[in-house]
This record gives C-alpha cells, structure tokens and sequence, in this order.
C-alpha cells in the first residue's frame, strides 16, 4: 500500500495523499459555503494525518489563500462581498498575523506548539459554539413569543444583538458599509480584525472561523454578505500568511498543490450553495461543524491519558475529521443541486 503515500520534500515525511485530496474537495465546499478558509478543520487535519503543527499550519494557509480567492470572485457575482469593509478590515489583520506568527515561532522553539495550539483550538471551538447555539436560542424564543403574540417573526430579525450595542459607539472616523447596511465606527471592524488576524497567525486559520461569526454578532453583518467578505478578508490575508509561513521554512508545497486542485471545484459548489441556503440554515450547520472538529481534537488530546488506546484514536480522530467534512460536503452539495432544480422548475413555470 506505499503507492497510497507520498514524500514531503520539505517536511521529511510521508502523507496519506487521499486524504489530502479529501481534505480539499470538502473543505472547498465548506469554504466556499460558510465563508471560511476551512482551516479550522485542515491544520488538525494535517496534524492528524501526520504534519507537525507548524508545517500544518503553514502548508493550510497556503492551500487556504488559493481556494478563497476563488470562492471571492464567486461570491462577487452575488453581490455578497462588502470590498470596503473587507479593505478596512486588512489594517487589524495583517499586525495581528505576524504576532501570531512570531508566538508559533517561539512556542516551536519552547516544544510546547502542538499541546498549546489544540488547546486554543478547544477553548476557541467551544466558545464559538456556543456563540452560535446560544444565538439560534435566543431567535427561537422571539419565534415563540410572536406566535403567542399571533404574530410572524421578521426573516431578517436576529438572535442576540450584540453589534446594535456596539454601533452605539460613535469614535471618529464613522463609515458607512453598503452591502453590508451597516453605519459604525471604523474602530470596530480594525479590532475585530486585529483579534482574527492574531488567531490566523497562531493557529494557521486564516481568521475564517472566528472572523465570520465576528462579522455577524459584533460588527451586524447579514449572514450571507459576511460569508463572501469573509472570504475576501481571507484571501488577502491568506497570500500574506502563505509569503509569511513559506519564508521562515515551514510551508508543504506539494501538499498545498494537491489539496488546491481539489479545493477549486469544491469551492465552486459551496460558493453557489449559499443562494440556496441562507441565513440560520447556515449558523445551524456551522455550529454542527465546529462540534466535530472539537471531537476530532479532543481524540488527539486525550491519548497521553490513555496510551494504550492511541492507535485506536489517532485511527478514530482521522476518521472523525475526514468523514465529518465529507458528509457536510455531501450535505450542501445535495441542497445546493436541489435548489437549483426548483429554480430551474420556477423559471419554466413562468416561462409556459
């Protein structure tokens, strides 16, 4: 079974490559759908598969860059792309990446980056979770309380409302976001910016996973507006990380080829499939994703505990990770498609 392997020429060891290609056709689609590099899921994926944690985080974020770019110029033709926000977002992100960055350098030095990373992976997965569920609770309440009410909840009415709290605060320079329909001070998005590009640099995920939720409960994005400038902010932030993470040796060339190709199509598909799938649909399924990464992790985590199990759960935590991304892809590719003939139903319909 060698042929299933192939050699990192720079990190000196051999990959699993199906699962690489895996790894980006799913995420692509997850990407592309929840405005996300998907490197919440790819760097533990990469550690899993056998990356160290510095080259998982540096090969991610080059893959990363590639495939959000391509997911932007489709989320473009939606309109879902706030550029200007996403440009003032790029101040905050790039300091905090290269803080980030240099924290991994030294953590690798001290040989404590793979326990500290996982950690702050679960600390952060589980404070996001909760964000989102705590979110969707609220929403339903007021559900509840209008139909008592004999009355219809609004669509756009949200959960919490954490970002009209913030819009109160009126520092100089106050701008105004179309697409978004957002009027804040410039000061939000720049810090909201700076904590994401900090976590992008640590962890190696481009901003994406904290960035979005960010983008809806503190600075009011739609959901939909802050999946595509999400995706730009990611980009842009992804080709500095990539220039970043290759120059101080710790980026995977190849495996970044191979999950890119993979990663193009899949990014199509979940880029599309937000037409079809909007607002709390979204929240709920990723609220969904972030639990299974968490679980993955956690199987890593606890091996040292009980070591006799650990080929069981290093087996278990690959299986976790690459089955959870391809059932979620399969998922919205499955929605996204039957969306697309119901569309296609009503255009015939109002053609005859």
């Amino acid at each position: 079974m060698d042929w299933l392997y192939i050699l990192m020429p720079i990190a000196g060891i051999k990959i699993f490559w199906p699962g690489l290609i895996i790894l980006g056709v799913g995420v692509g689609i997850i990407g592309g759908f929840f405005g996300m590099g998907g490197a919440w899921m790819v760097t533990p994926g990469l550690n899993i598969l056998g990356f160290p944690m510095a080259f998982a985080i540096g090969t991610d974020i080059a893959h990363m860059a590639g495939k959000s770019l391509i997911s932007t110029l489709r989320h473009g033709k939606f309109g879902n792309v706030d550029y200007k926000l996403g440009l003032i977002m790029l101040f905050g992100t790039v300091v905090g990446f290269e803080i980030g960055a240099q924290m991994v350098m030294w953590l690798e030095r001290m040989g404590s980056v793979e326990l500290v990373v996982r950690w702050l992976y679960i600390a952060l997965l589980a404070l996001i979770t909760w964000m989102v569920f705590h979110d969707i609770a609220v929403r339903k309440a007021k559900e509840r309380a209008a139909a008592a009410r004999g009355e219809k909840l609004d669509s756009l009415a949200t959960g919490v409302e954490w970002a009209k709290t913030l819009h109160k605060i009126k520092i100089p320079p106050m701008v105004h976001l179309k697409e978004a329909g957002i009027y804040c001070s410039a000061w939000l998005p720049i810090f909201v910016s700076f904590l994401t590009g900090w976590l992008a640099g640590i962890l190696g995920i481009g901003g994406g996973l904290i960035r979005m939720p960010s983008l809806i409960y503190l600075v009011g994005c739609p959901t939909h507006v802050a999946v595509g400038t999400d995706l730009f902010e990611v980009a842009i932030s992804g080709l500095y990380g990539a220039l970043s993470y290759t120059y101080k040796g710790r980026t995977e060339l190849v495996a970044a080829m191979i999950m890119l190709v993979g990663a193009a199509v899949g990014a199509q598909i979940g880029a599309v499939g937000t037409k079809y799938i909007k607002g709390y649909g979204i929240r709920i399924a990723f609220g969904l994703c972030v639990i299974g990464c968490a679980v993955s992790i956690l199987m890593k985590l606890v091996q040292p505990l009980v070591p006799q199990f650990k080929a069981i759960l290093d087996a278990g935590a690959t299986v976790v990770v690459l089955g959870f991304v391809s059932a979620m892809s399969l998922y919205i590719f499955v929605r996204t498609m039957a969306g697309m003939k119901e569309e296609i139903r009503r255009n015939k319909q109002r053609s005859a």
